[in-house]
């Protein structure tokens, strides 16, 4: 049975040092009883205290001695030396212990509690220390919590694997900023730039640079940034504007997920033209499908999931020209879809203006004639009082080919009366400035005649036509169009639309006089239909409405010769048969109208 050293609860008696002691050996169930239990010193100082030490009880008026034996205690050895400073040491803390037990017996509690506070508070802290110093030698390597072991998952693929995922034919289709053609052993490359010599080159760059400026200016290139979908149902995804080459593989900006928590996010993307992945480097069990039409993405981390969102690619499979693909994004009961444009761009086709910049290598004349000779020298002699060195390209469908003695003339015969639009087709066609000039065989240069006018409107604005007026006639008309399901509705009114921007005294319209300098590039890719042989000027218009901006500035003029008729008996005969085939006869008329209704899909105008 256990046994506790006790002092029993004297109320009415004074405790002082006297031969009789109060402490008795008790055992385990007469604590129970309500005794306060007093620590036990240690060995060595208690046999101190009680063979150097008398208990003395008053009141009692007896004495009585407390040995080894009545401790419970072995008893100490006479022939053991005692040490001085344990004996003194032991009859100190005595001294101490009883002149606290002659407190009161608040002033005890108190103390008690006090002595117990800063002992629990000890034992929490030795506990403390022990755990930590328990867990520094025995896990080295603690186990990473969950934050820190998505972070490590947030890398990207390696170069060597995102090279094998994205290339075609040995080619890498992945959108940088730069490219370069490495050829291999069995290949030839071409470096375009070696054409030019080194003195020549860094002026070459610039006209080259500005030129192409000015295409991507008209093509309204580059391309606005794609709009983006903020997330909130719960994805964010773009909502326009992701373009992709056939076969190239482009990322998918915007992608985010902003969903409710969930102990697992689960996503799927799907595209039916196209191909998905992600750049992001993690195991086949958190994302799956990858380069499939289908991929899905599973995993317990919020931050991880947006980490593969972030850099999903769409790579495009299908060889297509222009097409759109609907990819569907899904998280439980949430769908969005966003459209992926494949199409290449347009290919630029820009025009060397030359070191100097001169007119004549910015601008050509192209003109039709037919059956009016005189009226064409005519012309011919008033373009080179103004600009005596331009290039002149004359489309001829006559009998008899004309004799020109002009070096800057190019002209080119036709089989007799193949049409109006078919010369005109050949005489465009053999442009080589960025600019052509188109006038009728009877016009008249003179002051007003300002082609650098014209030149200066095309180079500042995004217009593909600028047309003048012929003494003061500006033929200006617009074109407006209403769509039906059998056909649309093609109206026609006179006038324009508003002023253009920079130029005040210039509107912008959908069609002007036969005076006009185009953008040659643009003229040549509208073309003019072979099929009107005869009478046509505002179908190149009806042609081009959607693809051609157009305008006029009526401050440039140009003349007309006089419409009498001519004094020499052979040249009237001509403008006889020249009126002949001028006017249009009545299956000439339906013609029209038949080609407008399948080619334009117009079903009437007004």
């Amino acid at each position: 049975m256990r046994k506790y050293w006790v002092l029993r609860r004297h109320q009415k008696r004074n405790l002082t040092w006297s031969g009789t002691s109060l402490f008795e050996e008790v055992t385990f169930n007469q604590r129970l009883k309500g005794e306060t239990e007093v620590p036990l010193p240690a060995e060595e100082e208690q046999r101190s205290q009680i063979e150097a030490g008398r208990w003395r009880e008053k009141g009692g008026g007896r004495t009585a001695a407390w040995s080894g034996e009545h401790s419970g205690l072995p008893a100490r050895s006479e022939h053991r030396p005692r040490q001085p400073r344990e004996e003194g040491g032991a009859r100190d803390a005595v001294t101490a212990l009883l002149s606290r037990l002659s407190q009161p017996l608040g002033t005890r509690r108190s103390e008690f509690l006090r002595l117990l506070m800063i002992s629990v508070f000890l034992l929490g802290l030795g506990t403390v220390v022990f755990m930590f110093r328990s867990v520094e030698f025995s896990s080295p390597m603690p186990e990473l919590p969950h934050s820190a072991l998505a972070d490590q998952m947030l890398k990207l693929l390696p170069e060597e694997r995102l090279e094998n995922l994205f290339t075609y034919d040995g080619i890498r289709l992945f959108p940088k900023n730069q490219c370069k053609c490495e050829a291999t052993t069995w290949q030839e490359s071409y470096n375009f730039q070696d054409a030019y010599g080194p003195s020549e080159l860094p002026a070459v760059k610039a006209r080259r640079q500005a030129e192409f400026e000015h295409f991507q200016r008209r093509e309204g290139l580059p391309r606005p940034p794609p709009l983006l979908a903020q997330p909130n149902v719960p994805f964010g995804y773009p909502v326009h504007g992701v373009e992709v080459m056939p076969l190239h593989t482009v990322p998918i900006p915007g992608l985010q997920f902003e969903g409710p928590e969930a102990p697992i996010y689960e996503v799927t993307l799907t595209a039916s033209l196209g191909t998905l992945n992600t750049l992001a480097d993690t195991p086949d069990s958190v994302v799956q499908g990858r380069g499939q039409k289908q991929l899905t993405i599973s995993t317990s981390d919020r931050k991880l999931l947006n980490f593969i969102l972030q850099h999903l690619t769409y790579t495009s499979t299908v060889y297509l020209r222009h097409r759109v693909d609907v990819v569907s994004l899904e998280s439980k009961s949430s769908v969005v879809k966003f459209p992926v444009t494949i199409c290449y761009p347009v290919i630029p086709k820009l025009y060397d203006p030359g070191p100097e910049r001169k007119l004549r290598d910015l601008v050509t004349i192209a003109t039709k004639t037919f059956l009016r000779p005189h009226k064409f020298m005519t012309m011919l002699r008033s373009i080179r009082e103004y600009y005596p060195d331009l290039i002149v390209i004359v489309a001829d469908d006559s009998k008899e080919p004309l004799k020109i003695n002009d070096e800057h003339v190019e002209y080119y015969t036709m089989p007799f009366g193949k049409g109006w639009f078919a010369g005109r087709n050949l005489a465009i066609s053999q442009v080589t400035t960025k600019y052509v000039l188109w006038v009728d065989d009877d016009f008249l240069f003179n002051n007003n005649t300002k082609i650098e006018v014209l030149v200066d409107v095309l180079e500042k604005t995004e217009l593909d036509v600028v047309g003048g007026s012929v003494l003061g006639n500006v033929f200006q008309f617009k074109l407006l169009l209403k769509k039906s399901q059998n056909g649309d509705c093609l109206h026609r009114r006179p006038g324009s639309f508003r002023p253009l921007d920079g130029f005040p005294r210039c509107v912008v319209t959908s069609g002007v006089v036969n005076f006009f300098l185009a953008h040659t590039e643009r003229l040549q890719r509208v073309g003019f239909d072979p099929r009107l042989q005869r009478v046509a000027h505002s179908e190149f218009f009806i042609d081009g409405l959607g693809s051609l901006l157009v305008g006029s500035c009526p401050e440039v003029i140009i003349g007309h010769q006089a419409r009498s008729p001519a004094a020499d008996p052979e040249l009237a005969n001509l403008e006889k048969t020249y009126s002949a085939f001028r006017t249009n006869t009545r299956n000439q008329v339906r013609f029209k109208l038949a080609l407008h209704y399948f080619k334009n899909h117009l079903q009437c105008s007004t």
